[in-house]
Formats: structure tokens, C-alpha cells, sequence
């Protein structure tokens, strides 16, 4: 199958998706591969930035908002 048949395919798939967490995920995969495709335009983090989602992550830990690595991976074998 050639890269344009499979876009299309994965076009289709996404206008299926009704999961606006799954939609958040994929747009991360997607700005995270345009950094690591283009390493020229990769702007690191200041300390600030970086401090901020330490917190951030801490927060959603302690009101629950994670999801464990099992529980993630069934969610992913659940797409196919």
C-alpha cells in the first residue's frame, strides 16, 4: 500500500474518532514528530517552562488524571 492510500485511510479513520482525548494524543504525536523531523526549528524549554509542568503533572496526579501504562496499552490495542 503506497503513503497516499494510507493517508487517506487514516483520514478516514480520524473523522470516525468521536474521543477528544484520543484526538489531544494524536495532535501531541503530530507536533512532536514536526520538532523531531525538522531538528533546526527544536526550541528547548526554558527552566521556567519546564518547573511549570512538573506542577502541572503533579496536579494531575494528585485529582487522578493519569492513566497507568497498562490501562494505556489496552487502549491502544483496542484501535486495531
Amino acid at each position: 500500500m503506497d503513503i497516499q492510500t494510507r493517508k487517506i485511510e487514516f483520514i478516514q479513520d480520524f473523522l470516525k474518532v468521536k474521543s477528544e482525548d484520543l484526538i489531544s494524543r494524536l495532535e501531541a504525536i503530530l507536533r512532536k514528530e514536526d520538532y523531531s523531523s525538522n531538528p533546526d526549528e527544536f526550541k528547548p524549554m526554558t527552566v521556567e517552562e519546564f518547573n511549570n509542568r512538573i506542577d502541572k503533572s503533579m496536579e494531575d496526579s494528585e485529582n487522578g488524571r493519569l492513566i497507568s501504562a497498562g490501562d494505556l496499552k489496552s487502549k491502544i490495542e483496542e484501535w486495531n
